[in-house]
């Protein structure tokens, strides 16, 4: 299976939603919430998807995952300078594409956009309390850059050097 990725348009607006309640249900089964259910409704991120920050994995034309790609993020990287990196956030994969590899496909994807802007790092945050999805984002090859409070949000922040 080799996931294609694409720009996410109007039409794919519940779609994107969809996967993020799906993982969100997931995560909170879990035992690990991450966001909360009016984040992810298709009237909060519609704008978003307007401005095209989402991007769908799609395997043999079905939505697979999605992430959120973005040039600045003032709200958790406030203190780096602007136009040298790129940003994800909300990285998600429907569950009957776990393990999968989507993941991984969407951070090589975000990797290599941030590469051909011309930018220096790929930079995301996670919860600083869930040591496994840090595992991951290490062994991708991200590596540590600090920890923040961000309004009520403890987070690990992390980096991947592209250039």
């Amino acid at each position: 299976m080799h996931p294609s990725i694409r720009q996410a348009t109007r039409q794919d607006t519940e779609a994107v939603a969809g996967i993020l309640s799906e993982a969100a249900r997931w995560l909170q089964e879990s035992g690990m919430a991450m966001w909360r259910n009016e984040e992810l409704l298709p009237s909060h991120i519609a704008a978003d998807v307007d401005a095209g920050l989402f991007f769908i994995a799609e395997c043999n034309g079905e939505p697979a995952g999605v992430v959120k790609f973005q040039l600045e993020d003032k709200l958790f990287w406030p203190d780096i300078p602007l136009a040298k990196s790129g940003f994800v956030h909300r990285l998600a994969v429907r569950r009957r594409f776990a393990g999968g590899g989507i993941s991984s496909v969407l951070l090589s994807w975000a990797v290599e956009r941030t590469r051909l802007l011309g930018r220096e790092h790929l930079r995301l945050d996670c919860e600083a309390s869930r040591p496994r999805l840090k595992a991951v984002y290490e062994k991708f090859g991200f590596r540590h850059h600090s920890d923040r409070q961000v309004g009520p949000y403890f987070v690990s922040r992390y980096e991947y050097k592209v250039t």
